[in-house]
């Protein structure tokens, strides 16, 4: 039942100790609870083992005497002796979870002794030493003092203890590092020791609460951020997952140094360091479709500063809909909608009035609300349900007045354009799939409305018919056209260019300087007192996020919306096609040994798998002899494998954005790769570095081909463009000529492309299915084919048979088709159950990798499946063939390539 949220803010948790409670001692009612004994830096709290009996909370600066009773000194009420026992006399103490139920906590007003009988006896003496030293602190008058002397007592019980290797995972781990610093949870932080090995990072806590040291494994470390704590560079969140909104650990270091050295030494772990992503990498992929606008706003809150673990600077979202009356919610219609475009305390005209006036009346520091929009009692307001034990914490152990509790949302969203103070945002829970804060479920006592009304479940507008429906509309909403074309104005609001200056007072967004990044230098101030006011009076009060935008926020490209949902931000990615060196060559490499191969090509047997990636694999490329293979993969990653030590060689980045597909030039000597920032990178093998870099498209290239000099790319630009590309000398050191020799227009993006065996032809599969057959020798489209039953299904694979008048084609509309080419027609068609994301074929048999990470032989005469083999965990994203057609390479979503051979 004890958490830490039963301390005061900015307390912390020294020690516990196995005790009994005696109450009436000596007495013929005497009673004894068994319990747990904690000993804090501004109060002593006894947890008892019975559920039913409450916890006790005595402030230290209540009590009266805390002496061990068998001491002589009668005239000294602190003073200590080294019995079992501890008697504490108090004025008051806090009665907590009576009978194990959250609620307001109980005040006991009067003179009270409490003795305390601690198991084992030889510690009363510290721990007496302990409460002494802890009560002269609260006792001294201002919170400057009290909070200097309690970091003196704290660092000095840190000094004396170290992080406990016997913790080590493996007897093997190194020590890189080992430092003071605090886990930062909502509301308070928890002392211990960080330590940095070769494999894991750790926290030990000073009091062993919650356990005794919390671990995580440095390789599932997927992003770190430096963050502002307390309005000082401290802080360091660890995230294991790609796109949660809570991270696995927040920790808050003594000293800047220490923080920037955990980090250096966590970030050689992350192969791509998704730490650098910047804010302007997040709007290309914003503004294609890529993300959600949900998925959008929580990497720019995590840019900002914003985190799950600090109250004070929580996750803003905004308030989307501004209809809570109607029946039905209209999303069609624009007034259902707030105006993004200005800040809350703007929407009343009237209201705007009264604040600008005050405003240019105020003298230096001028403001124009004197409430920001999101702070720790906004975050709690909403999520007092959940989270009661936080409310009471803030809140000193009491609820919020019944009728200033979050009771309605229609009224929650009048109150912010009519009150003369409330001027808030939302939290992302408005926007997830969790119920939950909307709901009761607890069933709280909050208390009771004026009207007689108890405060339970959140009041929803008509048009929803219960919470998840409440959610799912604002998901909808927040999804909808209307806001993908305007929140670029919110943007600018909360984390752009109209959130300081000149620009924020013509958009009357102008808040308390103290909210704002730098807006105070704590080091400069030397009053110890008038720091922690300030400080509390900051964190209390909210913070505005880090601005990431100095000009106009770009608008989304609606007219590129494939989909609004949030369940996979690169669900249209593309399935790379093999691409085989021109000069490999093999003796027995025969019509017949080709034909061999895939008669009998459903005895592909698995040989090796290897996960190498950390997402979908979108590029495999073989060198001549076998014994490299390079992979691109949407985790922005260029990887050179060896098959022979199985491992992996080079892990290149480009950039933070996902690169598409990869290719090897002639000779071996330069890999080519294709990525979603618009350009095409040229790295080169024998020197280990980038070699040159072709800015050649507007939009994502979604694939690259390469034939006898020239290059061919494709775009989500809505373009195929022909270079001649003239290779540099790279010994001395010149680099690539590049030559735009034809660009051939589409009406959408084009996600495949093809070149057939004699380098004439060219087909192009676009995002709503349309084929187009072009005769590259003159740059002109020959035939443009709408190849599936169905328009806007997107194109995923087209490739030439070897007659090159056949084309073979699949998309998301789970069909196959064959076009002749020189005719216009389609020739065979079959469906399947599901999308296949890449295959080979040699006009007759069909090697596919499915949706659902099976390999599947289709016999295109009969329409059916022969083999199903079994291959990855999730969709076969891309495949290579050898000249020889019997080994195979695939990637998958799995993050995994599998090396299959034929067997027979």
């Amino acid at each position: 039942r004890f958490s830490l949220l039963l301390l005061n803010l900015e307390e912390y948790y020294f020690e516990q100790h196995t005790a009994n409670h005696i109450i009436n001692k000596d007495c013929k009612d005497e009673r004894k609870f068994r319990g747990s004994l904690k000993i804090c830096s501004k109060s002593i709290i006894f947890e008892p083992d019975d559920n039913i009996q409450p916890i006790i909370k005595i402030p230290l600066r209540d009590c009266t005497s805390i002496k061990a009773p068998e001491d002589n000194e009668a005239n000294n009420p602190f003073t200590r002796d080294t019995s079992g026992g501890i008697s504490v006399v108090c004025s008051q103490v806090f009665l907590i979870k009576e009978r194990n139920v959250i609620a307001p906590y109980k005040t006991v007003r009067g003179r009270a002794e409490h003795f305390f009988q601690l198991d084992v006896a030889r510690k009363v003496g510290d721990v007496v030493q302990t409460l002494h030293q802890l009560y002269r602190a609260s006792c001294l008058d201002k919170m400057g003092d009290q909070a200097a002397m309690i970091t003196a007592i704290l660092q000095s019980r840190l000094a004396r203890t170290s992080f406990d290797k016997n913790r080590f995972q493996s007897i093997s781990e190194t020590l890189h590092m080992e430092c003071k610093a605090e886990m930062v949870t909502p509301l308070v932080t928890n002392p211990g020791h960080v330590c940095v090995s070769d494999a894991n990072l750790y926290f030990q806590p000073l009091n062993g609460y919650p356990k005794p040291v919390v671990q995580i494994t440095l390789q599932n470390v997927r992003r770190i951020y430096k963050r502002r704590h307390g309005l000082m560079p401290l802080g360091l969140e660890v995230f294991c997952t790609e796109n949660d909104l809570c991270s696995d650990i927040y920790l808050k270091f003594y000293s800047c140094q220490d923080r920037d050295e955990v980090y250096r030494l966590i970030a050689k772990y992350i192969e791509n360091h998704i730490a650098e992503h910047t804010a302007e990498s997040y709007v290309l992929q914003w503004q294609r479709g890529h993300i959600s606008n949900y998925q959008y706003l929580l990497h720019l809150n995590n840019l900002a500063d914003r985190s799950c673990n600090d109250l004070s600077q929580y996750p803003v979202f905004p308030w989307i809909i501004a209809d809570y009356s109607s029946s039905v919610l209209d999303l069609t219609k624009p007034e259902t909608f707030r105006d993004l475009s200005k800040p809350v305390g703007a929407l009343n005209k009237e209201r705007l009035d009264r604040l600008v006036t005050r405003y240019q009346e105020m003298p230096e520091p001028k403001f124009m609300y004197g409430s920001h929009y999101s702070s720790p009692g906004y975050v709690l307001f909403y999520l007092v349900r959940v989270a009661p034990e936080y409310m009471l914490c803030l809140q000193n152990g009491k609820f919020d007045h019944a009728d200033r509790m979050f009771n309605s949302i229609a009224e929650t969203w009048k109150n912010c354009l009519d009150g003369a103070t409330d001027f808030k945002e939302l939290i992302p829970e408005f926007y997830e799939n969790d119920s939950s804060f909307l709901v009761n479920s607890l069933k709280l006592d909050l208390g009771k409305r004026q009207g007689g009304k108890m405060v339970e479940d959140v009041e929803l507008p008509p048009w929803a018919s219960g919470p998840d429906d409440f959610l799912q509309k604002s998901q909808e909403a927040l999804e909808s056209p209307y806001v993908s074309e305007h929140l670029h104005e919110w943007i600018d609001i909360i984390f752009g260019y109209k959130q300081k200056g000149s620009e924020a007072v013509a958009a009357h967004n102008v808040f308390h300087p103290l909210t704002y990044e730098g807006g105070v230098d704590l080091n400069s101030i030397m009053d110890p007192n008038e720091k922690v006011a300030l400080l509390t009076q900051i964190l209390e009060f909210g913070q505005t996020p880090k601005q990431l935008f100095t000009t106009p926020h770009p608008q989304r490209k609606i007219q590129k919306l494939k989909s609004l949902s949030r369940a996979s931000s690169h669900s249209t990615s593309i399935a790379e096609s093999p691409v085989s060196p021109i000069e490999e060559s093999f003796e027995d490499l025969t019509e017949e040994s080709i034909t061999l191969a895939w008669n009998n090509i459903a005895k592909l047997k698995l040989d090796k798998q290897y996960k190498i990636h950390k997402e979908a694999i979108t590029g495999i490329a073989v060198t001549c002899n076998g014994s490299s293979v390079f992979t691109t993969s949407q985790d922005s990653t260029l990887k050179m494998f060896s098959k022979d030590s199985k491992t992996i060689q080079r892990s290149v980045s480009f950039s933070n954005m996902a690169l598409s597909s990869c290719l090897i030039l002639p000779g071996d000597t330069t890999v080519i790769s294709s990525s979603w920032d618009n350009h095409i990178y040229f790295y080169s093998i024998a020197f280990g570095r980038q070699q040159d870099v072709l800015l050649g498209h507007d939009d994502a290239v979604s694939k690259i081909c390469w034939r006898d000099g020239r290059l061919f790319s494709a775009s989500w630009d809505s373009t195929v463009k022909v270079w001649h590309c003239v290779p540099g000398e790279i010994l001395s050191n010149k680099k690539h000529h590049f030559e735009l020799l034809a660009q051939l227009e589409h009406d959408v993006s084009v996600n495949t492309i093809d070149l057939n065996a004699a380098n004439t032809i060219l087909a192009s599969g676009t995002k709503e299915g349309t084929i187009s057959v072009w005769d590259v020798t003159t740059a002109t489209i020959t035939e443009c084919l709408n190849v599936l039953l169905l328009f806007f299904f997107l194109l995923i694979a087209s490739f030439f048979c070897t007659d090159s008048r056949h084309l073979l084609s699949t998309g998301e509309d789970c069909c196959f088709k064959v076009i002749d080419v020189q005719t216009g027609m389609v020739v065979s068609s079959v469906t399947t159950e599901e999308p296949q994301r890449c295959f080979k074929w040699d006009g007759n048999t069909i090697l596919s990798g499915s949706q659902s990470g099976e390999l599947l032989v289709w016999d295109l005469l009969g329409g059916k499946i022969t083999e199903r083999i079994k291959g990855h965990t999730g969709a076969v994203t891309s495949m290579w063939m050898n000249e020889q057609c019997n080994s195979v390479i695939t990637g998958g979503e799995d993050k995994q390539i599998m090396f299959w051979k034929l067997q027979y």
